[in-house]
């Protein structure tokens, strides 16, 4: 197995999408902050207009402390679901591909989240552009691969847009094992297989990868694995 700490190529425009609670915000932060120490100029946009409580915006001093740029909805860090949208969101889209930018968007929870992405399609189509989404077993509503894909034809007709894989982000934040991260493998492959698209990566948490309960069967079982911090803690 390829060791699970390499970042997946990303193109100028990375579109993270999922439903709510799959871990978007993380994982969205974790391919900013790889891709930045690659020597990329990165900026991070939070469209996430949904939940007022994990916002990608709400860690702008970490994510600027690693030289990423934090593009924001104008009322994020409040409690405030105001629909505005900071104009510099277009600019950023339009500019993505100059000088080898690479350019991250943590979209809001579910259909709701893209709604608002939606508004930005035609001049995300005309980037180089992927769009992931992302998927965790131990979430409400997305247990079995049925449930889990049955979300994605929404979030694709509410955003004007198709995805182009699938990350299977299977956790339970601190308390996730070798054994939560292995018994998800067939629940990524499944939903995959059911919407047709390729598995770009199996997350494990880095605690796992790095630290002292790193097991063998872990590293031998996860194919293409990517070891992400956890950076996104909840406010109570």
């Amino acid at each position: 197995m390829q060791q699970p700490t390499t970042l997946f190529p990303l193109p100028s425009l990375t579109l993270i999408t999922g439903h709510y609670g799959s871990g978007k915000t993380n994982l969205s932060m974790n391919l900013a902050i790889d891709s930045a120490r690659q020597g990329r100029t990165v900026t991070l946009v939070d469209l996430d207009l949904v939940n007022p409580y994990f916002r990608s915006s709400d860690y702008k001093a970490l994510l600027e402390g690693e030289g990423i740029t934090v593009v924001s909805p104008i009322f994020a860090g409040t409690t405030l679901d105001n629909p505005s949208i900071s104009g510099a969101i277009y600019a950023v889209i339009d500019a993505a591909s100059e000088n080898g930018n690479c350019v991250i968007i943590d979209v809001g929870g579910d259909d709701v989240g893209a709604t608002a992405l939606g508004r930005f399609a035609k001049n995300i189509e005309a980037q180089d552009h992927r769009m992931y989404y992302v998927i965790n077993r131990y979430r409400n509503l997305t247990q079995t691969p049925q449930e889990a894909a049955a979300l994605l034809p929404e979030i694709e007709r509410k955003s004007h847009m198709k995805a182009h894989g699938v990350i299977n982000n299977s956790h339970l934040q601190y308390e996730t094992t070798d054994e939560t991260v292995v018994d998800a493998l067939g629940f990524g492959e499944e939903t995959a297989g059911l919407l047709g698209l390729p598995l770009v990566c199996t997350t494990i948490p880095e605690t796992l990868v790095h630290g002292k309960t790193a097991a063998s069967t872990l590293t031998e079982t996860v194919k293409n694995g990517y070891a992400v911090s956890i950076l996104v803690r909840t406010p109570w």
